[in-house]
């Protein structure tokens, strides 16, 4: 199945359990870059991010005797969060592997589903190994946060609602540009394999925090690299990316560029999409009003879609961001 009939798939499959996110214009950065920009508010998505779709479309293509076996997967949080919200739906046993570096925040609210929690490691890599090699010694499943091809075809469903809801907002309104924030590449690797699979001109920028540029240095060596990275505030995307990984290779060959961005950009991007939209975003949420910001005026005229990940971020990290004001 080709990646375009993979996200097609996806989304009927998963409409009933998935919520459809709203695209909002915003008028202040449009005015600043002289464009138009609309925001993809994965942010109030169900779970509180786009994860939930490709967790979704993954324990959809399961056997009901895979199910009943016992799930496991590791995540810094957002994609675990999906997890135990699904499994629960699903009536599926579920177990999350974290990184013992999680956001307290995320850790907290995978409890609140019941599912059990393990820590392992100090990176998303590491305790992803030792998700899969512990599933493999117990008989279960174990569901990859983005280095699956149903997970990918999942998160690609964000790229066919902005396409549908751009034709409602403003019909025969191309869209030119779309900035997506990258880790593991689940999430870009979706959206631009079904974008430019009907507009080969659309231009997608990977948006990550220099602190963590395991892709952005990956695809500048060729092939995925080990690297520390940093502490971050844009912590769902931090981490390494697993060997043998298909999302670089879509990576690769379907982001036109990628920026980063320091930690004090990605501040002000999520005090500004708070102030001028009154939303809540967490940092790696806030990625590509931050590279935008790096650079208004490259997007003069055109079309731009920002996606805006998820909402996850702690009272304390809140406060911090905004004291520094």
């Amino acid at each position: 199945m080709d990646q375009q009939s993979a996200v097609l798939d996806a989304q009927k499959k998963i409409s009933r359990y998935v919520r459809e996110t709203p695209l909002e214009l915003s008028p202040y950065l449009g005015e600043l870059g002289n464009c138009e920009v609309f925001l993809k508010c994965e942010n109030f998505q169900t779970t509180g991010s786009f994860k939930l779709r490709g967790a979704t479309n993954k324990l959809l293509s399961l056997k009901t005797s895979e199910l009943r076996r016992g799930l496991v997967t590791a995540s810094s949080g957002n994609h675990g969060n999906a997890f135990a919200y699904i499994t629960k739906i699903f009536g599926a046993r579920g177990r999350i592997i974290l990184p013992e570096n999680a956001s307290p925040a995320k850790v907290e609210a995978l409890r609140y589903w019941g599912t059990e929690v393990e820590f392992y490691g100090n990176d998303c890599v590491q305790a992803e190994c030792f998700a899969r090699d512990s599933a493999a010694k117990r008989g279960e499943v174990f569901i990859s946060p983005y280095n699956d091809p149903h997970i990918i075809g999942g998160q690609g469903t964000v790229g066919v609602e902005i396409k549908s809801q751009m034709n409602a907002l403003c019909p025969g309104r191309k869209i030119d540009t779309v900035l997506v924030p990258v880790g593991g590449g689940g999430l870009i690797s979706g959206i631009a394999g079904y974008l430019k699979s009907i507009d080969k001109h659309i231009e997608i920028i990977g948006c990550q925090p220099e602190n963590s540029a395991v892709m952005f240095e990956s695809i500048k060596a060729g092939k995925i690299i080990s690297m520390d990275s940093k502490p971050t505030i844009s912590d769902g995307t931090a981490g390494g990316i697993e060997p043998g990984a298909i999302t670089f290779d879509l990576c690769q060959r379907l982001i036109d560029d990628m920026v980063l961005v320091s930690e004090n950009e990605i501040k002000e991007a999520l005090r500004l999409i708070l102030e001028r939209h009154h939303m809540l975003v967490e940092g790696a949420g806030a990625l590509t009003v931050a590279v935008f910001l790096k650079d208004p005026a490259r997007f003069e005229k055109k079309n731009v879609v920002l996606i805006l990940s998820g909402r996850k971020i702690s009272i304390s990290q809140l406060k911090e961001i905004l004291c520094e004001v």
